[in-house]
């Protein structure tokens, strides 16, 4: 009769929690929505000040090497803090950057080292903010709606994919960057407000407190080494992310504006069909019940994700391919970041999530910054000569992949789709992997 009642008061708390991460969501999806205009509007102008994919992948990595490198420290710190606070100061910095952009634009002194540098302050503050969403979502929204968070946050993610392009695209014809620019900053300010004024994260006090950010990382890994299955599956999606980045999120746009001769619609149609893809995915996951084999869920959809998603972009040759492509990629991702997402906050004590989840972005996404540099310059300087270089195998790839401009990128993809299938395939085998279905 005591856990009953006490289960009638928790019910209502647990109701009001979930009901304010739904407006946090909202907004913050609001801001993503401007920030990615922006991104894809200065992706389309330092490719065409370079016309070159290194210069893609370099605005990436600048934003990515800081967040790594930052992630192994900044666990216990975000243990130890508050969530929005540190939210709130990790959002303004990034909304400096975009409002350096624009002051830089408007004296008509920007180039692409500009971004290079504004992008590594902005991987600094997600160095923060991220773990402190991820830590805050466990303590707002009740245990058995995680799965179905993970998929509102693809459907979210996604949408943005799907309309950002086109957005940018109208707003770049009626005001140009500034006006894309000026309406990111106004999202922005709209999440600030809302995080500021609507939410309340609640705070767990810390018993124990660490003399130093080494002490957080030492713990982190202490429970990864406890959890081995945890630790493999880490790991193994490290892995996964490098073959990933050293296409999809570094040499798509390059090759799609290669293969259809600098034409930004047809990009602006394979992005919106990838976001398209990730919205259906999420959909799913939002409303399907929770799977049984959480573990296998992951590897299975990634091993889905590679093979039909990379071996048809690979031999596609025009704008319905690629888009076929893109829905294939795409519509697996949720599944798999839902499926890790349940088992990380269940088996994860929530006093140290702060901590392993810093380790877990060092861990998983350390491999994200070496893939964007390999991959441009794999595109720039061995892929893209070797496949006009009139060698013999090089023909017999033309065969599937083309001779034309873009082709070498095209050979990439069909190397990362064979790659990543059999390592998603084989990390599903593992034994300790297993045991946590």
């Amino acid at each position: 009769m005591e856990n009953y009642k006490k289960n009638l008061i928790n019910e209502p708390i647990n109701e009001r929690s979930f009901k304010r991460y739904i407006i946090l969501w909202f907004s913050q999806s609001v801001s993503g929505l401007g920030s990615s205009m922006t991104g894809f509007a200065l992706v389309l102008w330092a490719y065409g000040q370079s016309h070159s994919a290194m210069s893609v992948s370099m605005m990436s990595f600048c934003n990515y090497v800081p967040y790594v490198i930052l992630s192994l420290f900044v666990g216990s710190f975000i243990d130890r803090h508050s969530k929005k606070t540190i939210m709130l100061v990790s959002d303004s910095i990034a909304a400096l950057g975009s409002l350096t952009v624009l002051a830089f634009l408007l004296m008509g002194r920007l180039s692409v080292w500009n971004i290079y540098v504004i992008n590594t302050v902005i991987g600094i503050t997600n160095a923060f903010q991220q773990p402190a969403s991820a830590v805050a979502t466990g303590k707002l929204v009740p245990e058995e709606k995680i799965s179905n968070v993970s998929g509102m946050n693809s459907f979210s993610n996604n949408l943005i994919v799907v309309f950002s392009p086109m957005l940018a695209a109208f707003l770049f014809a009626a005001g140009g960057l500034p006006l894309i620019l000026l309406i990111d900053l106004a999202s922005f300010a709209i999440a600030f407000c809302v995080l500021l004024v609507f939410i309340t994260i609640p705070e767990q006090a810390q018993q124990k407190t660490h003399s130093s950010p080494f002490a957080g990382i030492a713990e982190g890994f202490a429970f990864l080494k406890k959890e081995k299955g945890i630790l493999y599956m880490m790991l193994t999606m490290a892995l996964i992310n490098f073959f990933s980045r050293l296409t999809y999120e570094n040499i798509l746009s390059p090759m799609i504006l290669a293969r259809s001769s600098g034409d930004s619609i047809a990009l602006g149609i394979v992005n919106a069909c990838m976001g398209a893809g990730g919205i259906a995915g999420g959909i799913a996951v939002s409303i399907k019940k929770e799977s049984r084999h959480k573990a296998a869920a992951v590897y299975v959809s990634a091993a889905l994700s590679f093979l039909f998603g990379d071996l048809l972009m690979a031999i596609g040759r025009n704008t319905f391919w690629w888009s076929a492509a893109a829905v294939c990629a795409s519509v697996p991702i949720p599944f798999i970041q839902a499926s890790q997402n349940t088992i990380l906050y269940r088996r994860i004590p929530s006093n140290i999530q702060g901590r392993v989840f810093a380790v877990r972005n060092a861990i998983q996404y350390g491999t994200i910054p070496l893939g964007i540099v390999l991959g441009g310059c794999l595109a720039d300087y061995v892929f893209e000569p070797f496949m006009s270089s009139g060698n013999g195998l090089a023909g017999i790839l033309g065969v599937m992949v083309g001779n034309a401009a873009g082709s070498g990128m095209a050979a990439m993809f069909l190397c990362t789709g064979i790659c990543g299938f059999a390592v998603s395939v084989l990390s599903c085998c593992n034994r300790e992997i297993r045991k946590l279905n």
